[in-house]
């Protein structure tokens, strides 16, 4: 599973039990937002930066960052393509 994947995957579990909780609690009684807006600012500020972190494209491992087209072949020894490989 991919970085992106899970962040992604924990944003939506997240903004599934934040919802089911306010629209369990909540009453029908017109009021002020309150924290609800600090929720909704902390949900955003959440998801903006996972993207900015899924986003980045640059993996450095102990300082190393090497990457090439290596061949890539089937498994009956045939070739299919190249892929950039980093390591």
């Amino acid at each position: 599973m991919s970085i992106k994947t899970k962040i992604a995957a924990l944003a939506l579990a997240t903004l599934a039990v934040t919802g089911s909780m306010v629209a369990t609690t909540s009453s029908a009684e017109a009021k002020p937002p309150g924290w609800v807006w600090g929720v909704g600012a902390g949900i955003a500020t959440a998801a903006v930066v996972g993207s900015a972190i899924a986003a980045n494209n640059d993996p450095y491992y102990h300082g190393y960052h090497r990457c090439g087209w290596v061949a890539q072949y089937n498994a009956f020894g045939q070739y299919m393509g190249r892929v950039r490989t980093c390591y």
